[in-house]
């Protein structure tokens, strides 16, 4: 197999990387939501068990988890006049639409063994089919729309500011909201309808706003037409996933960001019984986001200062973890304000790393690629889903064995020492382990190197 090297031309103006990126407003609205509040509104609202409700969400994370695979072999099966991944973000979004109104509408006159089953098939159903056919195909068009470098790592830091401005306003909000549309059960449900009609005018906005590159130009000068490089069966795509070393980190890298995000996530909890004041979510929430809002605006510069991604990312986690264990020092010593200041900080080290992983997912496609002249991007990007799915799913069952293991009661007026324990450890100390691990793996994580080692053996040849 021989190879031409590939010059930087661009390949998207500013509208597309502002429409492309506008789509995780949709895909927020969603996660976002459902991270923040859905166990709160199971727990507080409908009355039902909080370490049942983790263990059920944990039991649909990992079978949602199996499915992702499936999903990315099938979208780059694809083909259509959109392209591969856009059909599968337009339509999938309409479900997503429909089950995150179901999940937070449960019928009260059900009985509670009937609550948990509506609330278990709308959460699977949600997650397992219509956000992964969606999510998978938005992080894949990272890699189907340009293969410019610089302009994935835009895409990545516009993506995300439109996130972590979604998850801010969400968690800013949506109380009051609730409250305003009537409280109760009523509320959620308002509030869960207005989310999904501007996540559905969003996403449809996001996929009319880029086209994916035809096959032959992302073929890379490899000289198998692109046709055959895209065939493969399930069991060798499988195998070149799990070969590739940089998938699986960046997978693991997944897992562990969704358990602090999944425990960071019960903030409410924390605020409400800890710092008695539910409103703080909101506080906290700015001063999280704001700085990493900030660090996602100069991540494309600090790439190209730093002559790519590997430094400034372990840098950037070395940071994290220091806030991290300060918000924990801050806690201890009950200064909010220290606990706001270190909660800036470590979000502020995290931004590069947000900002550059769906690039990170778009070289470890590409040196897949390079070894074995198969694109199996689809496949590749199902790291995004699979890892949010299963450690999102260990995070939030971890949240709920950890308030049932402390008696957590959430119609009670005060809560025991025991619950209160469980809360710092929930919110203060998973956190800062999880940074220090994710900082160990991007330590091992130079994929930018090793394509180029690939890509100049291959031009040698």
């Amino acid at each position: 197999m021989t190879v031409t090297a590939a010059p930087q031309k661009t390949y998207l103006n500013w509208g597309n990387k502002i429409g492309y990126g506008s789509g995780d407003v949709a895909g927020n609205v969603v996660y976002a939501f459902l991270s923040a509040f859905l166990m709160i509104y199971l727990t507080d609202q409908m009355g039902l068990n909080a370490g049942v409700i983790g263990t059920l969400m944990m039991i649909a994370q990992m079978f949602n988890g199996v499915t992702d695979i499936a999903f990315g072999a099938l979208l780059d099966r694809t083909r259509s006049r959109m392209g591969k991944a856009r059909p599968w973000m337009l339509w999938g979004y309409v479900g997503c639409a429909v089950t995150l109104v179901a999940s937070f509408a449960i019928p009260a006159s059900l009985s509670e063994t009937m609550q948990y089953v509506w609330f278990f098939i709308a959460y699977s159903l949600l997650n397992s089919v219509f956000f992964t056919a969606n999510n998978i195909a938005y992080g894949a068009l990272t890699a189907l729309i340009t293969k410019n470098a610089a302009e994935r790592v835009q895409m990545g830091s516009i993506r995300f500011m439109f996130a972590f401005t979604t998850s801010m306003l969400i968690q800013t909000f949506t109380v009051r909201g609730v409250q305003a549309l009537g409280g109760g059960a009523e509320g959620w449900r308002w509030i869960a309808i207005i989310y999904a009609i501007i996540g559905l005018v969003v996403n449809t906005i996001s996929v009319f706003s880029v086209k994916e590159l035809s096959a032959e130009e992302l073929a890379e000068g490899i000289d198998e037409k692109a046709a055959a490089a895209a065939n493969y069966t399930f069991k060798e795509g499988a195998r070149i996933l799990l070969g590739n070393k940089y998938y699986m980190e960046i997978l693991l890298i997944y897992l562990i960001q969704q358990i602090y995000t999944a425990t960071i996530n019960m903030g409410i909890y924390f605020m409400t019984w800890v710092l008695l004041d539910a409103n703080l979510l909101g506080v906290f929430s700015w001063a999280i986001n704001i700085p990493m809002i900030i660090g996602l605006l100069f991540t494309p510069i600090l790439v190209s200062r730093f002559a790519g991604m590997y430094k400034i990312n372990s840098v950037g986690y070395v940071i994290a973890t220091i806030g991290r264990l300060g918000v924990v020092a801050a806690a201890y010593m009950h200064s909010i304000p220290l606990m706001l200041a270190f909660s800036a900080l470590a979000s502020l080290g995290m931004s590069p790393l947000q900002g550059t992983l769906n690039a990170l997912i778009a070289e470890a496609s590409d040196y897949s690629f390079l070894r074995s002249g198969k694109r199996i991007d689809g496949m590749m990007f199902s790291c995004t889903t699979l890892g949010v799915k299963i450690g999102g799913g260990i995070g939030t069952a971890l949240a709920g064995w950890l308030l049932a293991a402390g008696g957590y009661d959430g119609s009670a007026a005060t809560q025991s020492p025991a619950a209160i324990t469980m809360l710092y450890l929930m919110y203060l100390w998973i956190p800062a382990v999880a940074s220090a691990l994710i900082w160990l793996i991007l330590t091992r994580l130079n994929v930018e190197q090793a394509n180029r080692k690939l890509r100049a053996q291959l031009i040698a040849a």
